[in-house]
C-alpha cells in the first residue's frame, strides 16, 4: 500500500514538473497562459521634465514652474526657480 501512495506522489509530482516546463515554453515564444492573463505589464508611463538649474528630473504635476512667454520652466524647488530668474 506504501508502494502505491509513494508511487502516485511521485506521479503528481512529475505531472506538476511536466507542466511547469511546458508553461514556461510557451510563455517564453509570446503565447499567454492562465497566470500570466490578469497581470499588468507595468505602470503607464509617467512624464518627467528635467530642472534646468540643478538637472533633477521632476514630474511636472509636482514641480514648481515659471512660464516665460510660450515656454514653461519646470523646477524641483522654490530656490532653484528663484536661481533661475536672477540669471
Amino acid at each position: 500500500m506504501t508502494r502505491v501512495i509513494l508511487f502516485g506522489v511521485l506521479l503528481l509530482t512529475l505531472a506538476w514538473a511536466f507542466w511547469r516546463l511546458v508553461d514556461g515554453v510557451i510563455e517564453t515564444f509570446g503565447g499567454t497562459t492562465d497566470k500570466s492573463k490578469g497581470k499588468r505589464r507595468g505602470a503607464p508611463a509617467v512624464k518627467l521634465t528635467r530642472d534646468p538649474v540643478c538637472g533633477t528630473w521632476v514630474t511636472p504635476t509636482d514641480a514648481r514652474f515659471l512660464q516665460s512667454g510660450s515656454t514653461v520652466y519646470y523646477f524641483c524647488s522654490d530656490e532653484c526657480r528663484r536661481k533661475f530668474q536672477s540669471r
